[in-house]
């Protein structure tokens, strides 16, 4: 992954985030994608923390943009890995958010890992 393709993929996230446009949200991961995160276990009862698949994670980013209708994310920075990105944002709240994303050969989304805290 290089500068201008994760800068790409951070920006059209966070604006299909902003837009609260769950199809343009959901072309980001993939079909398998794994996305684990403290809402998850609030927004889905799921107390493992994690969901397994697009179509799970469809309903539960449905809940959170319900949950949440006054959602804006402001991207602070863009880091990059070698199949990786990870994206550091004000979130709900008011909470930073650092959220950890390893992309697949398609460019999709494939695994997730979101981390919070209160400034």
């Amino acid at each position: 992954m290089n500068e201008q393709q994760a800068s790409a993929l951070a920006q059209a996230w966070i604006d299909a985030w902003n837009r609260h446009d769950l199809d343009a949200i959901l072309r980001h991961y993939a079909p398998d994608v794994e996305f684990t995160s403290p809402f998850v276990s609030a927004l889905s009862g799921d107390t493992s923390g994690t969901i397994h698949g697009r179509e799970s994670l469809t309903a539960y980013f449905r809940k959170g943009l319900q949950a949440y209708p006054d959602l804006r994310f402001e991207l602070i920075h863009t880091l990059i890995g070698v199949d990786s990105l990870l994206l550091y944002y004000r979130s709900v709240k008011g909470l930073l958010a650092a959220e950890m994303m390893l992309i697949n050969g398609e460019g999709q989304i494939q695994t997730v890992r979101v981390h919070y805290v209160k400034e």
